[in-house]
């Protein structure tokens, strides 16, 4: 007598939003841990890096929410992801603009700005992930 175990893979979120959504932690931490290298040294091009590593996390936090969005009209039920993921945008986009001040002028609040939208990025790429469901049954 043979079984079979059969595996189901059931995705909430889409590939492409899933690859970029892995991108978004990276480029908030990057950001957090320039904005503290600039924070110990005072050197300007610290808070240079930071602002390129928040352009790009704008980016990748933008296609991420609207392949969020995307899924959400097409029935997602990742309510709570796609507004974790608004939150870490709408914080990034303060960071950005905090960081678009002199490079003096930035600290201490570029800092508070980059825990905050890393923290955030963290519980959304978790939320996005988390969402893959693996369910295995077995049939005799």
């Amino acid at each position: 007598m043979y079984s079979t175990v059969v595996v189901t893979r059931h995705w909430v979120i889409h590939p492409f939003p899933a690859a970029v959504l892995g991108g978004v932690l990276p480029l908030f931490l990057g950001a957090l841990l320039a904005d503290y290298a600039y924070w110990n040294t005072y050197e300007i091009q610290w808070s240079n890096f930071a602002s390129w590593l928040l352009v790009g996390a704008m980016v990748m936090t933008t296609l991420a929410l609207l392949g969020g969005l995307v899924g959400l009209v097409r029935g997602s039920r990742q309510v709570f992801y796609v507004v974790v993921l608004a939150a870490t945008w709408i914080v990034g986009f303060v960071n950005s603009l905090q960081h678009a001040r002199d490079a003096w002028a930035i600290m201490p609040a570029a800092l508070m700005w980059s825990v905050i939208a890393t923290v955030l990025a963290l519980l959304a790429t978790w939320l996005g992930f988390a969402s893959l469901r693996v369910r295995v049954g077995g049939a005799l």
